[in-house]
């Protein structure tokens, strides 16, 4: 310590006991290696005190009284007059105390950043982990029943959906073609509400009317279709609903095992407003390639000039036409009048 090395030199006069009955000595104080050196005046020592354990017994009183920090009953004396040493051991005091440890202050400190990682649990990680948890052990039973409570929520604004037992065929016919490996896709059509097409939970896509009505080409719905099954895919239709939704309904789902009607109107206004999310050139191309299913005719109906989907029409894995179709004519017209034309 840089204050012991200033004070090494520095001697001075005092009275020390050893114990309350001893009687006191006439002694020389002086600074040692990180200690006060008590000795007679024939230059014996008696003791040797650690700076880091000296108390003194009357803080801004005269004459100074230090004593070895839990024993007051040896005494050091220091009159008034050795003012030198006095602000010696003072301020070799204070400099000790400053780098003491703060356990009240450490624990408050603790104590602190405990409560501010609780809430930094609480809210950045609690509602994803939550939704997380939630989303991976709905059964597909209850994504379905979600899925069509949505679908009749949704109705205030698509109106209820189209179809009789014959168009319902073609619809399944449809489904079959494009998803053969997922019999619970089911694909609803609607007059109005959505723009084109949406996935709900437990396989379900609600169509807009226009893409069987306005097209002579069965490729276009199928495309739409194709590319709305992406979506889900890649972002659970119940991770959505959740993540909208936040931390409660996460919870309500584990819960309860449903959510209230509230919560799926809110998501039904969000459905039939948001903006179909762009998904990957080379991802959907991989869906067209395995469902044998050409994509220009897709790309150019969201894009009559070309320029925005040039991708999937350059990239076109059937260039010359779907080889097997993907209705037959009879399931095609139906389709077309789906909604009373």
């Amino acid at each position: 310590m840089t204050a012991l090395k200033e004070y090494e030199r520095l001697e001075a006069a005092g009275l020390w006991r050893a114990s309350p009955d001893a009687q006191r000595r006439d002694v020389i104080v002086s600074v040692g290696d990180a200690t006060l050196v008590i000795t007679d005046l024939n230059d014996r020592a008696l003791a040797h005190w650690s700076i880091a354990a000296v108390a003194r017994a009357n803080p801004g009183q005269s004459p100074a009284i230090y004593h070895p920090d839990g024993d007051p009953g040896e005494t050091l004396e220091i009159p008034v007059s050795e003012t030198e040493m006095i602000a010696a051991i003072e301020k070799l005091r204070t400099a000790i105390e400053r780098r003491r440890p703060r356990p009240g202050r450490l624990r408050l400190l603790g104590i602190g950043v405990s409560f501010l990682t609780v809430v930094a649990l609480v809210v950045f990680w609690l509602p994803d982990a939550l939704s997380r948890h939630a989303v991976s052990v709905v059964p597909g039973a209850k994504r379905v029943e979600i899925g069509n409570q949505l679908v009749r929520a949704m109705e205030r604004v698509t109106g209820p959906p189209c179809g009789t037992t014959a168009t319902s065929d073609a619809l399944v016919a449809l489904g079959d073609r494009l998803f053969p490996d997922h019999p619970e896709i089911r694909i609803s059509v609607v007059r109005d509400g959505v723009r084109t097409a949406q996935h709900l939970p437990g396989g379900r896509i609600v169509i807009n009317r226009s893409l069987v009505e306005d097209f002579d080409d069965p490729d276009v719905v199928a495309g739409y279709l194709l590319a709305e099954r992406l979506r889900a895919d890649l972002h659970d239709p119940i991770a959505e609903l959740l993540e909208a939704e936040g931390l409660t309904a996460s919870l309500r789902l584990l819960t309860t095992g449903g959510l209230p009607d509230t919560v799926l109107d809110r998501h039904a206004e969000r459905l039939v407003t948001m903006a179909p999310v762009a998904v990957p050139d080379d991802l959907l191309l991989a869906r067209f390639d395995a469902a044998g299913l050409r994509s220009a005719a897709y790309a150019y109906a969201m894009d009559v000039s070309g320029e925005t989907v040039l991708g999937l029409i350059e990239a076109d894995p059937y260039p010359s036409g779907t080889p097997d179709p993907v209705l037959s004519d009879g399931n095609w017209i139906r389709l077309q009048g789906i909604c009373g034309g």
